[in-house]
């Protein structure tokens, strides 16, 4: 009996596949392996292009930093102002650029609400709203609550930090927010009397608060008795308020003075 024939690198009862299914095997092999290869190197691409959680500035201009992250910005601005200069000038520069659809917080110190914010003063809305704070403040910026900055306390031009590490972003977020609940808003704050906002006037009111004798304290200022309580009238004229005591609580609620 005649043993069958097996051609070498068949098996046994395989049946031979065609020469176009072959290749057509062959091709669907090929594209599965370039749609794996190029999706290892988009994930890779993304995980390289990245941003580090916590990024230096130095070397990097404010303004540029600024431009990069006010710029995109599609949903929020929180901005802290804590005194007058370049980064306060070119966020207000920028923040009069962003969409409308953006919702704008601007909390700032009474020193920027008086020198800086006259840009802003006509946009006020439910949309763009700017407080003015008694307390002391950092220069902060959160956008869209994924990225913030925050500028050194160091003086000079020292370098900002870029965050991007989510749960910092959200503290940064929290305490503007906390912040924000203390501020008063910017129409109220102008509306005071220039008088009430000098260093005469905080020098009165924090005699007043201290419940210093009229005599007392016009001899610290140097002035005559009535020249002081002329002093003390306008300063409550200007605060509304009835009370000497009055005077010191609308003068803390002013920023004026505080807590």
């Amino acid at each position: 009996m005649t043993e069958p024939v097996i051609e070498q690198g068949t098996v046994a009862g395989a049946v031979r596949p065609e020469p176009a299914d072959h290749a057509a095997h062959v091709e669907r092999a090929l594209l599965e392996a370039s749609a794996l290869i190029e999706n290892t190197v988009s994930l890779h691409r993304q995980r390289s292009e990245a941003p580090t959680p916590v990024a230096r500035t130095g070397g990097v201009q404010i303004t540029e930093v600024l431009e990069s992250l006010i710029g995109p910005a599609r949903h929020t601005v929180c901005a802290m102002l804590d005194d007058a200069g370049e980064f306060t000038d070119t966020t207000v520069r920028l923040l009069l650029e962003v969409p409308e659809e953006v919702t704008v917080r601007v909390l700032c110190s009474a020193e920027v609400a008086d020198s800086s914010l006259a840009p802003l003063t006509d946009l006020t809305d439910k949309r763009f709203a700017v407080r003015v704070s008694r307390s002391e403040l950092r220069a902060i910026l959160v956008v869209d609550g994924s990225a913030s900055l925050v500028q050194s306390a160091e003086s000079g031009p020292a370098p900002a930090a870029v965050v991007y590490d989510a749960a910092t972003v959200r503290a940064l977020e929290l305490f503007f927010a906390s912040a924000w609940s203390r501020g008063r808003p910017l129409a109220g704050h102008l509306q005071l009397s220039p008088r009430v906002r000098t260093e005469l006037a905080r020098y009165i009111l924090e005699r007043l608060r201290a419940g210093h004798t009229d005599e007392t304290a016009a001899r610290e200022l140097n002035v005559s008795l009535r020249t002081y309580r002329r002093y003390v009238a306008e300063i409550m004229r200007a605060l509304d308020a009835n009370s000497r005591f009055q005077a010191g609580v609308r003068a803390v609620e002013f920023g004026l003075l505080s807590e």
